[in-house]
C-alpha cells in the first residue's frame, strides 16, 4: 500500500482460531482494507473440528464447530467464504445469524491462538526461496 495509488479493497490472509492475526487485522482496518479469512477452518488442521473448546461452545449454542468459527469471524468483521462441495454443509454455513457468542465464548476462542501459521512461515528463508521458484 505504501507504493500504490490505489489500496486493495480486500486482503485474504490466514485467519482461524489457531492463527487469529489480530495485529494484521488492526493494520487492515487502519487502511480500510477488508480482511477475508483464508482457511477459516484451518483446513481441518490441529483437530479444529474435534477441538473440545469449540465443541463445548457449539453444544452451548446448539451449533457445529464450523458454525461457531464462522460466527466468531462475522462478529470480528472478517469475511469468510468457507469451501464445501456438500450441500448440507453449505446450508449449515448460512445458519449462523440466529445466535451471538458471549464474552466467555470469545475469550475461550482467543485462548486457542497459537500465533503461528498452520501451513508455513512466510519469514522462513527456505520457504520463501521455494515459493520464488514455483512457476505460476
Amino acid at each position: 500500500m505504501l507504493h500504490n495509488a490505489i489500496a486493495p479493497a480486500v486482503n485474504q490472509i490466514e485467519i482461524h482460531p489457531f492463527h487469529q492475526q489480530h495485529d494484521a487485522e488492526a493494520v487492515l482496518r487502519e487502511y480500510e482494507v477488508q480482511a477475508e479469512a483464508w482457511g477459516p477452518f484451518a483446513e481441518g488442521k490441529n483437530g479444529l473440528f474435534a477441538n473440545e473448546v469449540l465443541q463445548q461452545i457449539g453444544r452451548k449454542h446448539g451449533k457445529s464447530v464450523a458454525q461457531i468459527v464462522l460466527r466468531w469471524l462475522i462478529e470480528r468483521g472478517i469475511v469468510a467464504i468457507p469451501k464445501s462441495v456438500h450441500k448440507e454443509r453449505m446450508a449449515e454455513n448460512f445458519e449462523v445469524f440466529d445466535f451471538e457468542l458471549e464474552q466467555d465464548d470469545i475469550a475461550a476462542i482467543v485462548a486457542l491462538d497459537q500465533k503461528a501459521s498452520s501451513f508455513f512461515d512466510h519469514r522462513d528463508p527456505e520457504k520463501v526461496k521455494w515459493l520464488g521458484t514455483r512457476k505460476l
